[in-house]
C-alpha cells in the first residue's frame, strides 16, 4: 500500500507459488497425465520388442554346451518308460458315450503278492507291539507322520482285507484315497478334481484315476529319486531343432 501523493495505490505483491506458466493449469506437473502415459506405453513396447528380438535371434552362445534345452525329445528316446498305457477295457468300453462320466480305479500291482490278506492273517493273533517285522512284511519301513504310528492306525485288526478310517468306518483297499484325504486334505482335493494324480481315458466319458499308492509308498511316502526328464527346448533354439528333424 503506497500511501504518497494526493492518493492510495494499491500494490498487489505476487509470490512464486502464485506464478503459472500459462496454458498450463497444473504448473508443478512435469507433462501433462495422458503425454505421460503415451511415453511409458512407448518404452514399455520398444523394451518388450528388444527383449523378444534378442530371443528370436538366437543367442546360442549364451547358453553352456551342457545345459538342457538345446535338443528336442520325443517318447522314443525313452524306451523305459510306458508313455503308451492302454486304457482299463470297462473305460474303452464306455467311451464317450457315458456322459456322466465312469470313474474306475486301477488297482496297485503291490498288492497282488499279498491281497486277500486274510489269506495268512485269518487265523493270526493280532499283535499290537509297534516293533520291527522280521518274519513277513520285514522290507516295509514305517516312516510316515508321527514316531508311534503303527499298523492298525490305518489297518482293520479285525479284517486285514479292510482298510480303517478315523471315525472307524471300513474301507476297501480301492477307496484308500479316503484314507489318505483325512491327513492330506488338500492334495486329495486336488486329486479328486484331476489336477493332481494321473487320469486316463475321456473328457466327458469313462475314466480311471490312480489311487495315491501308486505313486507313493504309504508306509514311507517320500518319493524315491528318480531321474527327470529334459527340459523344453529353449526359444533360441527351435529353428535349430526343426531343421535336424526335416533333416532327418
Amino acid at each position: 500500500m503506497d500511501t504518497g501523493g494526493a492518493g492510495y495505490r494499491e500494490v498487489k505483491t505476487v509470490t512464486n507459488h502464485d506464478r503459472q506458466p500459462q496454458g498450463e493449469p497444473g504448473g508443478d506437473r512435469l507433462l501433462p497425465g495422458s503425454a505421460s502415459l503415451a511415453v511409458l506405453l512407448i518404452v514399455f513396447i520398444i523394451l518388450s520388442l528388444l527383449t523378444l528380438f534378442s530371443i528370436m535371434r538366437g543367442g546360442t552362445g549364451h547358453v553352456a554346451s551342457d545345459a538342457g534345452g538345446t535338443k528336442a525329445f520325443s517318447p522314443i528316446d525313452f524306451p523305459e518308460i510306458d508313455f503308451d498305457r492302454e486304457l482299463m477295457p470297462e473305460v474303452a468300453d464306455g467311451g464317450a458315450a457315458d456322459a456322466e462320466g465312469t470313474y474306475l480305479v486301477r488297482q496297485s500291482l503291490a498288492y497282488e503278492d499279498y491281497f486277500p490278506c486274510t489269506d495268512c492273517h485269518a487265523e493270526m493273533e493280532v499283535n499290537r507291539e509297534r516293533r520291527q517285522l522280521e518274519e513277513m512284511h520285514d522290507d516295509i519301513e514305517l516312516n510316515h507322520g508321527p514316531a508311534d504310528r503303527w499298523c492298525f492306525d490305518c489297518h482293520n485288526p479285525d479284517d486285514r482285507d479292510s482298510l480303517r478310517l478315523a471315525n472307524g468306518t471300513l474301507i476297501g483297499f480301492d477307496e484308500s484315497y479316503r484314507l489318505c484325504g483325512q491327513c492330506h486334505g488338500t492334495i486329495f482335493r486336488d486329486w479328486r478334481e484331476g489336477i493332481h494324480g494321473r487320469r486316463e481315458g475321456y473328457w466327458n466319458g469313462a475314466k480311471s484315476y490312480l489311487l495315491c499308492a501308486h505313486c507313493h509308498n504309504p508306509h514311507a511316502r517320500h518319493f524315491q529319486a528318480i531321474e527327470p526328464l529334459p527340459p523344453p527346448v529353449r526359444p533360441q533354439f527351435l529353428r535349430a531343432t526343426a531343421e535336424e528333424v526335416h533333416d532327418e
